[in-house]
């Protein structure tokens, strides 16, 4: 019994760590007038998840970067229990006739909840895009890793009256990690940006996938 509850938590944590609702841009529609990018999203992850984010363009002669803060957060009776929060940054390395690459670092804090535990973990995601930008649309391919390097234990009392020896605190070494790659096309207007992404989602064995091993995002972008 006590392995099965093992289980239990360790497949919470794992759904947990999914960072995939990262802002998308669209590099070709974005100029030196735009430093502010607000975007809204919702989308599929280990189940329905809404989304916002704020971007702020740097302007530097050799390659664009956008700072991103990001919350996210499930559907639910409880809507504020469970989130997830990034920052970090965007950077476009090489445009070739509307070929472009850019890779994401985030560093990443979020909260899961259970019947039988409450987790909190810092962790990182990181990933590489390349694809074809033009000025009103976009298609592009996203490959990345997001992983949970430290992780804070807090069981319930239900647990503890059960296994009355576990201890709560901070565990090391990383506890968990996904792979994702999938694929991204938007359209822009104004100083819109209309996007999709959908993809897979593996875990880091290479072997196994998550109890919902694809996710899909919906997501709006204005700039000013």
């Amino acid at each position: 019994m006590k392995t099965f509850i093992k289980i239990i938590i360790i497949s919470g944590l794992i759904l947990s760590i999914r960072s995939v609702n990262a802002q998308t841009i669209n590099w070709a529609s974005i100029n030196d007038g735009n430093k502010h990018i607000v975007n809204a999203n919702f989308g599929l992850e280990y189940g329905v998840i809404y989304g916002l984010g704020y971007g702020y363009q740097i302007t530097t002669r050799l390659f664009p970067i956008v700072v991103n803060l990001e919350y996210s957060f499930p559907s639910g009776n409880k809507i504020f229990d469970d989130f997830k929060t990034k920052i970090g940054v965007q950077i476009r390395w090489i445009e070739y006739h509307g070929f472009q690459f850019s890779t994401k670092i985030y560093g990443v804090f979020r909260r899961y909840e259970n019947d039988f535990v409450r987790l909190v973990n810092f962790g990182c995601d990181m990933s590489g895009i390349i694809g074809y930008y033009r000025p009103r649309l976009f298609v592009a391919g996203e490959v990345g890793f997001d992983k949970a390097i430290v992780t804070n234990f807090m069981h319930s009392k239900v647990y503890k009256d059960q296994y009355p020896g576990v201890v709560d605190g901070w565990y090391e070494p990383a506890t968990g990690g996904n792979f994702y790659y999938g694929l991204q096309a938007g359209f822009s207007f104004g100083k819109q940006d209309v996007y999709l992404r959908a993809g897979k989602i593996l875990t880091q064995d290479y072997k196994t996938t998550p109890m919902v091993p694809i996710y899909g995002q919906l997501g709006y972008n204005i700039k000013f």
